[in-house]
């Protein structure tokens, strides 16, 4: 049965960093686009980072210069490194992989079950 399982959420106080995992199970990731995805409560789910299966990559303005995503194809893995966290970043993260890169949560078909990742002193 394919699955993505996500992992490395937690409490962690403001400025401080978290590395979430995203591994696959019955199929290879590196033949798709992993998104990472964000919902806080009452939000919609928002776009934070995502690459390709050629490695490109993209993240969005809030993001940009805090966050990092990368792929370890052996491992089957994605990872979403996430250093200077917010308040604001607290919700919960969603991978999910699909066809081609996209920001659009509907262009991606498989999901995760999420983890959570709570900024807070």
């Amino acid at each position: 049965q394919s699955s993505l399982v996500e992992s490395g959420g937690g409490l962690v106080q403001p400025g401080g960093s978290l590395k979430l995992s995203c591994t696959a199970s019955g199929f290879s990731l590196d033949e798709y686009a992993i998104g990472w995805f964000r919902s806080a409560p009452g939000k919609v789910r928002d776009a934070v980072s995502c690459i390709g299966s050629d490695g490109s990559t993209h993240h969005v303005e809030s993001v940009k210069g805090r966050f990092t995503i990368s792929r370890d194809n052996a491992k089957n893995t994605v990872y979403l490194q996430m250093n200077r966290l917010k308040a604001e970043d607290t919700a919960v993260y969603y991978c999910a992989a699909g066809p081609n890169l996209s920001r659009d949560p509907l262009r991606y078909p498989y999901w995760g079950q999420g983890t959570q990742v709570t900024v807070s002193s």
